[in-house]
């Protein structure tokens, strides 16, 4: 699948102001400074299209997309503000929570994690909490191209070693690299094939 047409709809700072769809939505979420913004850029084939900073916590919105239209891409505000106040932290932990549990039209929520380190807490208790409150998600590696193949490859295999304590069989996983291109075609196909069969798509 290509990317011929990415088009900003709104953005909502509550789940209530989130607009009701009857499309398949596919949303990005991460530890601040993941690489959200650049994957999501990447992905369309716009480097404006999501905001990207070196300012970890830019995203403070739940931003939708509207992807060929036909599907809709959901830009989710980062998880682990250490900078930002108690009260503003809750208050992004309550949004995400909401679109994550109630949005009906919500086919996968890709969590992406920097492939350069070991597996965050942070990173670990949200994946938990997603099998948990059965969220249908995927891994996205990020930052693939700033290791050696080697190192990337041990990360990967010691981040999956330590989920398999937890569960007996892993999520669907990606390797991308924003600045490489790496994963773009594999996660569109994965978007690709899931669209086929969400049952929603306009004629």
């Amino acid at each position: 699948m290509k990317i011929s047409k990415a088009i900003f709809v709104k953005s909502a700072g509550q789940f209530k102001d989130c607009k009701k769809s009857n499309l398949p939505e596919y949303a990005f979420i991460g530890r601040s400074n993941v690489g959200k913004s650049s994957l999501i850029n990447m992905l369309c084939n716009n480097n404006k299209l999501a905001k990207t900073s070196a300012t970890p916590g830019k995203t403070q919105l739940i931003n939708f997309f509207l992807i060929n239209e036909n599907w809709q891409l959901v830009d989710l505000p980062g998880y682990g503000y250490a900078k930002k106040s108690k009260a503003l932290r809750e208050s992004f932990s309550t949004l995400i929570i909401d679109y994550c549990i109630k949005r009906e039209n919500l086919v996968c929520l890709f969590v992406l994690i920097d492939s350069r380190l070991t597996l965050q807490q942070i990173d670990l208790e949200f994946l938990e909490w997603c099998a948990k409150n059965n969220i249908p998600f995927s891994i996205i590696y990020t930052k693939a191209d700033k290791n050696s193949k080697n190192e990337l490859a041990k990360n990967i295999f010691a981040i999956e070693n330590s989920l398999k304590k937890i569960w007996d069989e892993l999520p669907n996983t990606f390797i991308s690299s924003a600045e490489k291109h790496v994963g773009k075609e594999d996660i569109l196909e994965f978007i690709h094939y899931h669209n086929q069969s969400f049952g929603k798509l306009p004629k």
